[in-house]
């Protein structure tokens, strides 16, 4: 029998995210419960912790009325449920655009309470200084630009971005003034392929599509759309399985069997 210790597993880090820049693709996908999360992070180099999970667990229209408190819950779980994975949690609206320092006190509260590695924010070259801010008082701070789910209200739905070739320079200074700000990764989601590869190519840190292109950096995807779970996912998404229709006929299968009493059957009660 062999001796030798196991070593340790050790997290992905935010600069190890950093410096793939150029480098093999990054791999992620959301999670919001311990059980998921301890699969993905088999695979994933970060999971993102969503307000996604306001619209895909809790019937949400958008992810606006997500709170503070669900995100630091579900943030917790995955946290727990990991061992590998650098986790990032989602700022929700509401928690970060009023000031640098409201932003800083509610950042400092999700990474204590949940004990992730990051946390992400939407927008661009108007959340440069929050993100500067943060990130000088010891927040890793992943960015997020592009169509941004919590200005969905003002941008008139999930609406592609950069259909218009003469948005395309607001869309690259978004990316480079959270670059200069200290982003270590920006997600760029749900822009026009072409902008896309002009942004990745415009900064120096990591870009992870979604929606985007496969010349980002790095790709995410909702878990529970990539896996089938849900209705009318969006373009972007493929997917990888069929949950959902195994889930039916489960479920189905099981009712039939509790009203025909065959179930439990003899090897379900106890002798």
């Amino acid at each position: 029998m062999s001796t030798e210790k196991q070593k340790p597993v050790r997290r992905v880090t935010v600069p190890q995210i950093a410096a793939r820049k150029g480098g093999e693709p990054i791999v992620s996908l959301t999670s919001y419960h311990a059980h998921t999360a301890a699969i993905v992070d088999r695979y994933a180099d970060f999971i993102l912790v969503g307000d996604s999970l306001g619209m895909v667990m809790h019937g949400m229209e958008t992810t606006v009325g997500v709170s503070l408190e669900l995100m630091i819950m579900h943030g917790r779980a995955v946290v727990r449920g990991t061992k590998r994975a650098l986790v990032v949690v989602d700022m929700p609206f509401g928690s970060y655009e009023e000031s640098p320092g409201i932003a800083f006190r509610n950042a400092a509260r999700i990474m204590q309470e949940t004990q992730c590695g990051a946390v992400k924010l939407e927008g661009g070259a108007r959340m440069a200084e929050t993100v500067r801010f943060l990130t000088e008082r010891g927040v890793p701070v992943m960015a997020h630009i592009g169509l941004t789910p919590q200005s969905s209200h003002v941008m008139g739905g999930f609406r592609t971005q950069g259909r218009d070739e003469e948005t395309w320079p607001a869309h690259i200074a978004d990316a480079k003034a959270v670059a200069e700000a200290g982003a270590f990764a920006v997600v760029v989601e749900g822009v026009v392929e072409p902008l896309a590869r002009e942004i990745t190519r415009a900064v120096d840190i990591p870009t992870i599509g979604i929606g985007a292109s496969a010349e980002c950096d790095g790709q995410i995807l909702v878990l529970e759309d990539m896996l089938g779970l849900g209705e009318g996912a969006p373009k972007f998404v493929k997917v990888y399985g069929r949950l959902g229709e195994e889930i039916e006929n489960a479920v189905r299968s099981y009712s039939e069997e509790v009203r025909s009493r065959a179930f439990p059957g003899p090897d379900q009660v106890y002798r």
